[in-house]
């Protein structure tokens, strides 16, 4: 039988606590110290990530495992936290920015959804992708430029590319060699990749989380008198969406993301190659399987980040929830 709004809101509304039950301010001043403490614990996976994605034919790196190794050889634990400085810096805003977006856009989507009568799963995958599509959109502006200066700093001087003395002298160069527009090297593809990123890994979270709970037992048809499930069992019901989305999410976007990452990384050298000749490169090096490259450790970043940043994100909503 398909479910009401006021069926779904009472099935869930012990699990989940809707914006306009937030103090905000404390949401982001709190929320900003928390994401920023999940950013340093799983950086090092994207510099990972990012190498192997620009590795040329010639490099004997071709796995995380020696890539980690070469960091760690040269440069040590710091070398794992290159650009992460820049990355810091425009995190805070960016993520302001995305869970505004989500949050506001999930309460108009749920309610557009909600003639259609459908069953709560498919409600909150419809709503949740919206959602997360629509913040991803917004956040690009920003999210961007930061994401073209850091990569280039995470693999400076790797595979022959260029060393740079910080963020702001890539800034600088890009800049003074191709304008402001330089630093949005990559965005359509970025929109493209991030987006339906975004949006698979909402919309997998969100209905991920109403099958669990319904073969748990608290799905819509449950008796009004059942106990509402300890925190314990909505931590774990939160950490099993997250690692589905993540799944879900890094399968369908890795080869878009890999693309990306080579355009904006080699975006700015003398013979600027297209996105049609990054995926000629990638073909005739690798031939369908280069488009997966770093796959490994995208997999292994989305679901980590996105079950870490998931946890917290919930915790920080019961942290900052206005009593009734």
């Amino acid at each position: 039988m398909n479910t009401p709004p006021s069926s779904r809101v009472a099935s869930f509304g012990q699990t989940e606590i809707n914006w306009d039950k937030l103090d905000k301010r404390r949401f982001y001043v709190v929320g900003a110290g928390l994401f920023t403490g999940v950013t340093v614990a799983l950086y090092p996976v994207s510099v990972v990530k990012t190498r192997l994605q620009v590795a040329s034919r010639e490099i004997a790196e071709r796995s995380a495992f020696s890539v980690v190794k070469g960091i760690l050889k040269n440069d040590g634990v710091p070398g794992l936290y290159r650009g992460f400085g820049t990355v810091i810096t425009g995190a805070v805003p960016a993520r302001i920015i995305f869970l505004t977006a989500l949050e506001t856009t999930k309460i108009s989507a749920f309610k557009m959804v909600a003639p259609f009568e459908l069953s709560e799963p498919t409600q909150a995958a419809i709503a949740n992708g919206i959602a997360g599509m629509t913040a991803s959109l917004f956040s690009q502006a920003v999210f961007v430029p930061i994401d073209v200066v850091s990569q280039k700093l995470m693999v400076q001087g790797y595979s022959g590319h260029a060393k740079y003395t910080g963020g702001i002298d890539v800034a600088t160069k890009i800049i003074k060699s191709y304008g402001v527009r330089g630093l949005y090297r990559g965005f359509g593809l970025s929109v493209m990749t991030y987006s339906p990123s975004s949006a698979a890994w909402w919309a997998s979270y969100g209905s991920s989380q109403r099958v669990i709970w319904r073969f748990l037992g608290y799905g819509s048809d449950s008796d009004a008198t059942t106990a509402a499930p300890s925190k314990s069992k909505i931590v774990l019901v939160q950490a099993a969406g997250g690692i589905i989305a993540g799944a879900t999410a890094s399968s369908i976007t890795t080869p878009l993301d890999t693309i990306k990452t080579r355009l904006q990384i080699m975006g700015h050298q003398e013979n600027r190659p297209s996105a049609k000749q990054v995926v000629k490169t990638l073909l005739a090096e690798d031939g369908w399987k280069g488009f997966y490259r770093g796959l490994g450790p995208r997999f292994f970043s989305m679901s980590a980040w996105g079950t870490s940043m998931i946890l917290t994100y919930e915790y920080l909503k019961r942290l900052c929830a206005i009593e009734d």
